[in-house]
């Protein structure tokens, strides 16, 4: 994407680490695929370069990319070091003037880690909070939710809306049914839409 690159530029770029064995056999690969060529320059190793073919995946590629920001956790591990952080981010969606007049407890708990249970606190009028304690409310003030850590993210950052993540089923939702059905009016809009396809 950036111009011809030389072998030793290649392999002192890419992310992580690749043996430059594995590089030459990758970058044959491509090359009988028709995906680069090699250009002979005044170095006496070639450059390496993408063809019309390679260029026409870049826009392939680049969506990929996008998907991947917008859906992929940046780091999987993030609420079991900062669950304040990503608590934060859920109660910032909240919006309090259509929270419940009574407050509701949101439990969350991760499909990996069902030892560990996290509480946002919603009520009308009052900002949203989360908590690593349980608030200890009436049972009949729960909403139970279980989910994956990208569809948490995913709903604190904004990139997607909870009846997304209710109907594809990566958010499971228990609790009173009088609460349940109204759980989605309590957040604001998404921010981001994927991109489609």
């Amino acid at each position: 994407m950036v111009g011809p690159q030389g072998f030793n530029d290649l392999a002192a770029s890419l992310p992580g680490r690749i043996s430059r064995s594995v590089l030459v056999d990758r970058l044959r690969r491509l090359e009988t695929l028709g995906l680069v060529s090699r250009v002979d320059g005044h170095d006496p190793h070639p450059a390496y370069r993408l063809t019309s073919v390679g260029q026409g995946l870049m826009e392939t590629l680049g969506s990929l990319r996008a998907w991947a920001d917008s859906w992929l956790p940046d780091d999987p591990d993030m609420l079991e070091r900062d669950p304040d952080v990503v608590l934060g981010w859920l109660a910032q969606r909240a919006d309090a003037d259509r929270a419940p007049r009574r407050p509701v407890v949101l439990e969350i708990r991760l499909h990996h880690r069902q030892d560990r249970r996290y509480w946002l606190v919603l009520q009308r009028g009052v900002e949203p909070y989360g908590c690593l304690t349980d608030p200890l409310l009436d049972a009949d003030r729960y909403v139970y939710l279980e989910c994956s850590m990208p569809a948490l993210l995913a709903l604190a950052r904004g990139r997607c809306g909870w009846r997304d993540v209710l109907d594809d089923g990566s958010v499971v939702a228990a609790g009173d049914p009088g609460l349940l059905t109204r759980l989605v009016e309590w957040f604001g809009p998404t921010s981001k839409q994927p991109a489609s396809t």
